[in-house]
């Protein structure tokens, strides 16, 4: 059933593709993998040997990492439905 100007199956669409988009986001977040570095990627201090064990596949030390954290990644707040209040924004 289509309301308005969409035609069927837009709003499923719509849905898979948000779905989709915040899918690929948690995969690209979920954290190293492969074999632990010993030195940072950054900086090149040493990496603690109970780091590595702790997180197989770390890459940076403990400084770089919280410094890392701290920088909020923006989400893409793309509003597919292309509401007129979101254009009025």
């Amino acid at each position: 059933m289509a309301g308005g100007w969409s035609r069927d199956g837009a709003v499923n669409e719509q849905i898979e593709a948000s779905i989709s988009d915040e899918l690929a986001r948690m995969k690209a977040r979920r954290g190293p993998a492969g074999e632990s570095l010993t030195h940072c990627a950054e900086c090149e201090e040493p990496i603690p040997e109970p780091r590595r064990v702790a997180i197989p596949g770390v890459k940076l030390c403990i400084d770089c990492q919280q410094e890392r954290d701290g920088i909020r990644q923006a989400r893409g707040g793309i509003n597919r439905r292309g509401s007129k209040d979101s254009q009025l924004k």
